[in-house]
């Protein structure tokens, strides 16, 4: 079993709480646009407070599958919020990051950090990527796959805007007002496999994902909730092997 996070037991502070769970909450889209807008001044300070693991696992395990070299190879960091992902990928050698958002407050931060080289106001789900067909040699969505959030439905359109033989890194968290998303999810991605669009490299399933605000949503009484980090790889365009 992995070991336990320092500092178990100790739950998260409680504006921290009431603000993941103001956000987590079932509101409709702009009004949690606006939630984000509002938190990210807090929202670094509050994510280590949960302990938030997902940006470090996501980017670890995208730079296990991706082939070297890895500095020009350009990047999609979407619902990129503050920039940690991006900060996660910068230092395992990322350096062409491109990053979206529907928070113009949150892109703000991001730009603030200096590590993206493009950055564009995107709602996801409304709306197409700002990007043309096969771009990125890599796309990647972290926490932003949940319940209330970014609809499972954006798929074909992570493809789309990926090469042929790039890669997908996304994210979704197995808390259980979660799990109805979390099977949709698969669902989606199991047909995607099923019709040759892509393959599946990696689902890791991750214990100490982050802190749980709500004892309800813990796993076994851990104070954390569990995660899961997917790696897919876009089927390259099919070519004559030679016999």
């Amino acid at each position: 079993a992995p070991a336990v996070p320092s500092g178990t037991g100790m739950g998260p502070p409680a504006a921290v709480r009431d603000r993941v769970a103001a956000v987590h909450r079932g509101s409709a889209l702009p009004e949690r646009l606006r939630l984000y807008d509002g938190w990210a001044a807090s929202y670094e300070q509050d994510v280590s407070a949960l302990d938030y693991r997902a940006p470090h696992l996501a980017a670890a395990s995208l730079a296990f599958a991706f082939p070297t070299p890895r500095a020009a190879a350009r990047l999609l960091d979407v619902a990129c919020g503050t920039g940690l992902v991006a900060r996660e990928l910068h230092r395992r050698g990322f350096r062409c990051l491109h990053g979206v958002d529907g928070s113009a407050g949150m892109l703000e931060r991001a730009r603030s950090t200096g590590l993206y080289q493009e950055l564009r106001l995107c709602v996801l789900g409304k709306e197409p990527l700002p990007a043309p067909a096969e771009h990125y040699d890599a796309v990647t969505v972290v926490g932003a796959l949940g319940e209330g959030q970014v609809p499972c439905t954006v798929l074909p359109e992570l493809l789309r805007v990926t090469k042929p033989g790039g890669f997908l890194c996304l994210t979704t968290r197995s808390n259980p007002s979660n799990l109805r998303y979390k099977a949709e999810l698969e669902v989606a991605m199991g047909h995607l496999e099923q019709s040759g669009a892509w393959q599946k490299l990696l689902a890791q399933e991750v214990e100490y994902w982050e802190r749980a605000t709500t004892e309800e949503e813990s796993t076994q009484g851990t104070g954390y909730i569990s995660g899961v980090v997917y790696i897919y790889q876009k089927c390259p365009v099919p070519h004559l092997e030679e016999r």
